[in-house]
Protein backbone atom coordinates (compact mmCIF):
# COMPACT_ATOMS: atom_id res chain seq x y z
CA UNK A 1 0.00 0.00 0.00
CA UNK A 2 1.48 3.20 -1.08
CA UNK A 3 -0.36 5.45 0.83
CA UNK A 4 1.47 6.37 3.88
CA UNK A 5 -1.29 8.90 4.79
CA UNK A 6 -3.71 6.04 5.46
CA UNK A 7 -3.14 3.89 8.07
CA UNK A 8 -1.03 0.61 7.34
CA UNK A 9 -3.73 -1.84 8.92
CA UNK A 10 -6.59 -0.30 7.14
CA UNK A 11 -4.70 -0.17 3.95
CA UNK A 12 -3.78 -3.77 4.18
CA UNK A 13 -7.79 -4.21 4.52
CA UNK A 14 -8.12 -2.29 1.89
CA UNK A 15 -5.87 -4.28 -0.57
CA UNK A 16 -7.47 -7.86 0.97
CA UNK A 17 -10.83 -6.28 -0.20
CA UNK A 18 -9.06 -6.14 -3.78
CA UNK A 19 -9.23 -8.57 -6.54
CA UNK A 20 -5.75 -9.47 -6.49
CA UNK A 21 -3.37 -9.06 -9.40
CA UNK A 22 -2.88 -11.92 -11.73
CA UNK A 23 0.91 -13.93 -12.22
CA UNK A 24 2.29 -11.81 -14.60
CA UNK A 25 1.45 -8.92 -13.25
CA UNK A 26 2.93 -10.29 -9.54
CA UNK A 27 6.14 -11.31 -11.64
CA UNK A 28 6.46 -7.97 -13.40
CA UNK A 29 6.16 -6.20 -10.16
CA UNK A 30 8.67 -8.73 -8.94
CA UNK A 31 11.19 -8.09 -11.50
CA UNK A 32 11.14 -4.81 -11.19
CA UNK A 33 11.88 -4.68 -7.75
CA UNK A 34 15.37 -7.38 -8.44
CA UNK A 35 15.89 -4.80 -11.13
CA UNK A 36 15.29 -1.07 -9.47
CA UNK A 37 15.56 -1.47 -6.00
CA UNK A 38 13.24 1.07 -4.45
CA UNK A 39 12.47 2.16 -8.28
CA UNK A 40 9.99 -0.16 -7.83
CA UNK A 41 7.95 2.50 -6.06
CA UNK A 42 7.24 4.04 -9.58
CA UNK A 43 5.05 1.47 -10.37
CA UNK A 44 1.34 1.55 -9.36
CA UNK A 45 -0.05 0.17 -6.64
CA UNK A 46 -2.38 -3.61 -7.20
CA UNK A 47 -5.42 -1.86 -6.10
CA UNK A 48 -4.62 1.36 -8.65
CA UNK A 49 -4.06 -1.17 -11.24
CA UNK A 50 -7.55 -2.63 -10.66
CA UNK A 51 -8.70 0.62 -11.01
CA UNK A 52 -7.10 1.28 -14.09
CA UNK A 53 -8.60 -1.74 -15.77
CA UNK A 54 -11.79 -1.06 -14.30
CA UNK A 55 -11.93 2.63 -15.52
CA UNK A 56 -10.85 1.55 -18.65
CA UNK A 57 -13.47 -0.63 -19.60
CA UNK A 58 -16.69 1.33 -17.90
CA UNK A 59 -15.41 4.23 -19.99
CA UNK A 60 -15.42 1.48 -22.89
CA UNK A 61 -12.45 3.16 -24.27
CA UNK A 62 -10.82 2.34 -27.83
CA UNK A 63 -7.84 4.93 -27.93
CA UNK A 64 -5.70 5.47 -24.89
CA UNK A 65 -3.05 7.04 -24.30
CA UNK A 66 -0.13 6.03 -21.31
CA UNK A 67 2.17 9.21 -20.70
CA UNK A 68 5.38 7.08 -18.66
CA UNK A 69 5.28 3.82 -18.97
CA UNK A 70 8.58 2.22 -16.86
CA UNK A 71 8.03 -1.46 -17.20
CA UNK A 72 4.59 -2.04 -18.01
CA UNK A 73 2.70 -2.58 -15.38
CA UNK A 74 -0.08 -0.16 -15.78
CA UNK A 75 -0.08 -0.21 -19.59
CA UNK A 76 -0.83 -4.11 -19.56
CA UNK A 77 -3.75 -2.80 -16.92
CA UNK A 78 -5.00 -0.55 -19.37
CA UNK A 79 -4.84 -2.92 -22.29
CA UNK A 80 -6.52 -5.74 -20.27
CA UNK A 81 -9.41 -3.15 -20.10
CA UNK A 82 -9.82 -1.97 -23.67
CA UNK A 83 -12.77 -2.05 -25.78
CA UNK A 84 -12.73 -4.32 -28.49
CA UNK A 85 -10.31 -3.48 -31.25
CA UNK A 86 -8.94 -1.03 -29.06
CA UNK A 87 -5.20 0.36 -29.12
CA UNK A 88 -3.01 2.17 -26.35
CA UNK A 89 -0.41 3.87 -27.05
CA UNK A 90 2.63 4.48 -24.82
CA UNK A 91 4.82 7.18 -24.57
CA UNK A 92 8.41 7.23 -22.71
CA UNK A 93 11.73 7.85 -23.01
CA UNK A 94 13.28 4.78 -21.72
CA UNK A 95 13.95 1.83 -24.14
CA UNK A 96 15.66 0.38 -20.81
CA UNK A 97 12.63 -0.35 -19.01
CA UNK A 98 10.35 -0.50 -21.96
CA UNK A 99 12.13 -3.50 -23.04
CA UNK A 100 11.14 -4.86 -19.78
CA UNK A 101 7.51 -3.99 -20.72
CA UNK A 102 8.04 -5.12 -24.14
CA UNK A 103 8.22 -8.94 -22.56
CA UNK A 104 5.71 -8.68 -20.63
CA UNK A 105 3.23 -7.37 -23.18
CA UNK A 106 4.18 -10.06 -24.58
CA UNK A 107 3.37 -12.44 -21.66
CA UNK A 108 0.24 -10.50 -20.70
CA UNK A 109 -0.98 -11.27 -24.33
CA UNK A 110 -1.80 -7.26 -24.78
CA UNK A 111 1.35 -7.02 -27.21
CA UNK A 112 -0.89 -6.51 -30.33
CA UNK A 113 -2.78 -3.60 -28.57
CA UNK A 114 0.11 -1.57 -27.96
CA UNK A 115 2.32 0.86 -29.55
CA UNK A 116 5.24 2.28 -28.02
CA UNK A 117 6.63 5.33 -28.71
CA UNK A 118 10.49 6.41 -27.39
CA UNK A 119 11.83 9.41 -27.24
CA UNK A 120 10.70 13.27 -25.56
CA UNK A 121 7.32 12.44 -24.46
CA UNK A 122 5.70 16.35 -25.66
CA UNK A 123 7.64 16.05 -28.77
CA UNK A 124 5.68 12.92 -29.47
CA UNK A 125 2.88 13.93 -27.80
CA UNK A 126 2.73 16.60 -30.38
CA UNK A 127 2.73 14.15 -33.41
CA UNK A 128 -0.33 12.75 -32.62
CA UNK A 129 -3.17 14.19 -34.90
CA UNK A 130 -5.99 16.25 -32.82
CA UNK A 131 -8.57 14.71 -35.01
CA UNK A 132 -7.22 11.53 -34.11
CA UNK A 133 -9.42 11.39 -30.66
CA UNK A 134 -8.71 10.23 -27.66
CA UNK A 135 -10.48 8.48 -25.17
CA UNK A 136 -8.55 8.26 -21.95
CA UNK A 137 -5.16 9.17 -20.58
CA UNK A 138 -2.80 8.11 -18.12
CA UNK A 139 0.18 10.49 -17.06
CA UNK A 140 2.57 9.11 -14.77
CA UNK A 141 6.18 10.77 -15.75
CA UNK A 142 8.18 13.58 -14.64
CA UNK A 143 6.08 15.89 -12.84
CA UNK A 144 7.51 19.11 -14.12
CA UNK A 145 6.06 18.01 -17.28
CA UNK A 146 2.50 17.24 -16.34
CA UNK A 147 0.98 20.71 -17.47
CA UNK A 148 2.19 20.48 -20.88
CA UNK A 149 1.54 16.60 -20.91
CA UNK A 150 -2.08 17.62 -19.58
CA UNK A 151 -2.37 20.50 -22.42
CA UNK A 152 -1.47 18.21 -25.40
CA UNK A 153 -3.89 15.66 -24.01
CA UNK A 154 -6.90 17.98 -23.65
CA UNK A 155 -6.17 19.35 -26.66
CA UNK A 156 -6.95 15.49 -28.39
CA UNK A 157 -9.61 14.46 -25.90
CA UNK A 158 -12.96 13.56 -26.72
CA UNK A 159 -15.83 15.28 -24.88
CA UNK A 160 -16.91 13.03 -21.73
CA UNK A 161 -12.61 11.49 -22.22
CA UNK A 162 -10.89 10.46 -19.00
CA UNK A 163 -7.65 12.16 -18.05
CA UNK A 164 -6.26 9.97 -15.01
CA UNK A 165 -3.07 11.96 -13.10
CA UNK A 166 -1.11 9.56 -10.63
CA UNK A 167 0.93 10.78 -7.75
CA UNK A 168 -1.15 14.24 -7.04
CA UNK A 169 -0.76 14.13 -3.82
CA UNK A 170 3.23 13.13 -3.61
CA UNK A 171 3.47 11.29 -0.52
CA UNK A 172 1.37 14.19 1.29
CA UNK A 173 3.88 16.45 0.74
CA UNK A 174 1.52 18.96 -1.43
CA UNK A 175 -0.19 19.80 1.77
CA UNK A 176 2.76 20.54 3.73
CA UNK A 177 3.08 24.19 3.85
CA UNK A 178 6.73 23.59 5.00
CA UNK A 179 7.44 21.28 2.11
CA UNK A 180 8.87 23.42 -0.65
CA UNK A 181 11.20 21.02 -2.82
CA UNK A 182 10.45 21.57 -6.97
CA UNK A 183 8.72 18.34 -7.33
CA UNK A 184 6.45 19.34 -4.57
CA UNK A 185 5.60 22.62 -6.07
CA UNK A 186 5.11 21.53 -9.50
CA UNK A 187 2.33 19.26 -8.72
CA UNK A 188 0.91 21.87 -6.35
CA UNK A 189 0.83 23.68 -9.84
CA UNK A 190 -0.32 21.03 -11.63
CA UNK A 191 -3.22 20.90 -9.16
CA UNK A 192 -4.34 23.68 -9.24
CA UNK A 193 -4.27 23.99 -13.06
CA UNK A 194 -6.67 21.42 -12.91
CA UNK A 195 -8.90 22.57 -10.33
CA UNK A 196 -9.05 26.15 -12.08
CA UNK A 197 -9.71 24.43 -15.42
CA UNK A 198 -13.31 25.26 -16.47
CA UNK A 199 -13.66 22.89 -18.95
CA UNK A 200 -12.91 19.85 -17.23
CA UNK A 201 -14.81 17.78 -13.70
CA UNK A 202 -12.14 16.63 -11.60
CA UNK A 203 -12.01 14.70 -8.19
CA UNK A 204 -8.85 13.59 -6.40
CA UNK A 205 -8.78 10.30 -5.05
CA UNK A 206 -6.57 9.00 -2.39
CA UNK A 207 -5.57 6.24 -3.88
CA UNK A 208 -2.00 4.68 -3.54
CA UNK A 209 -0.18 8.32 -3.60
CA UNK A 210 -3.39 10.08 -4.89
CA UNK A 211 -5.28 9.52 -8.19
CA UNK A 212 -6.75 12.56 -9.89
CA UNK A 213 -9.84 11.41 -12.66
CA UNK A 214 -10.39 14.23 -14.65
CA UNK A 215 -13.69 14.25 -17.27
CA UNK A 216 -13.76 16.76 -20.31
CA UNK A 217 -17.04 18.42 -20.15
Amino acid sequence: MKATYIDPAIGQYLLAHTTLPDDVLDALAMETRELTGEGANMLVSPDQGRFLTMITQVSRAANVVEVGTFTGYSSICIACGLAPGGRLTCFDASEEWTDVARRYWDKAGVADRVELRLGPAAERLAELPPWQGVDLAFIDADKAGYPVYYRLLMERLVPGGLILADNTLWGGRVADPTADDAETRAMREFNDLVTADDRVTSIMLPMADGLTVIRKN
